[in-house]
């Protein structure tokens, strides 16, 4: 059964992507930006499918952070579903609802955050204007960046060691992740295409061969980050790779 202190822990955790995933949301409402959420542009950063995406009026530029804190928000929904039925029901009874959380830890959640976490502040530190223009530090404040691209690092590093997860096939869980970064990478493209203006001023430095390449090795930087969460699940926990079907 769930420990009390992990339920605990992870109702906080949903309430803090719920309280984020509001924020956002309201700040399309400020007169001051008219136009932060035109065009969807909420929902088109890897950091909003990990809380929500944000076009800055006048500059032409985008705010990361949707994505990354609804897919957060989705899992440590799901997460905290799965320890009150534990509860009631007993383990036994809630197995698929135990096996989509696990998949979607396995194949979204941990890839996605740490992706994300690493991404940001290499280019950052790099140059941040590639990022993260600081244009931007008059329209969002530290404490929001930071809950967008530095705490979902720790809080889904916490998740590996609370409990284990039951991880898919090498190639389940692959294709999966692949499915999902084809999905995302077709949203950016299409979203560029509709509005003229790249979601990240890296892409606007980029020729299409460049843009192919940048695609490519992240796509092999966050399939190497899913092969490493379960390297580190293993670790804590042995072997939770979900057992194969046997054929007749």
């Amino acid at each position: 059964m769930t420990k009390t202190s992990t339920c605990i822990y992870h109702f906080l955790v949903l309430s803090w992507y719920t309280f984020l995933n509001y924020y956002i949301s309201q700040e399309g409402k400020d007169e001051v930006k008219p136009k932060i959420f035109a065009n969807g542009a909420r929902w088109k950063y890897m950091t909003l499918l990990n809380l929500l995406k944000s076009r800055t009026a006048g500059f032409g530029i985008y705010q990361p952070g949707s994505f990354r804190q609804l897919l957060q928000t989705v899992f440590y929904g799901v997460t905290c579903l799965d320890d009150v039925l534990k509860r009631i029901k007993g383990r036994k009874d809630i197995k698929f609802l135990t096996a989509f959380r696990d998949l979607l830890f396995a194949t979204l959640a941990f890839p996605v955050s740490t992706f994300v976490f690493l991404a940001f502040w290499i280019l950052f530190l790099y140059n941040r204007d590639l990022i993260y223009p600081k244009v931007l530090d008059t329209v969002i404040p530290v404490w929001l960046n930071h809950a967008m691209h530095t705490l979902i690092f720790p809080i889904t590093l916490a998740e590996v060691v609370l409990g284990p997860h039951s991880y898919p096939s090498k190639k389940t869980g692959l294709t999966l992740l692949t499915a999902a970064s084809i999905t995302y990478i077709s949203r950016i493209l299409w979203l560029y295409f509709e509005t003229g203006t790249w979601v990240y001023p890296v892409f606007a430095k980029l020729s299409p061969v460049g843009l192919a390449a940048f695609f490519s090795l992240s796509h092999i930087f966050i399939a190497s980050i899913y092969l490493l969460g379960e390297k580190l699940n293993h670790w804590k926990w042995g072997d939770m790779r979900q057992p194969q079907k046997k054929r007749k």
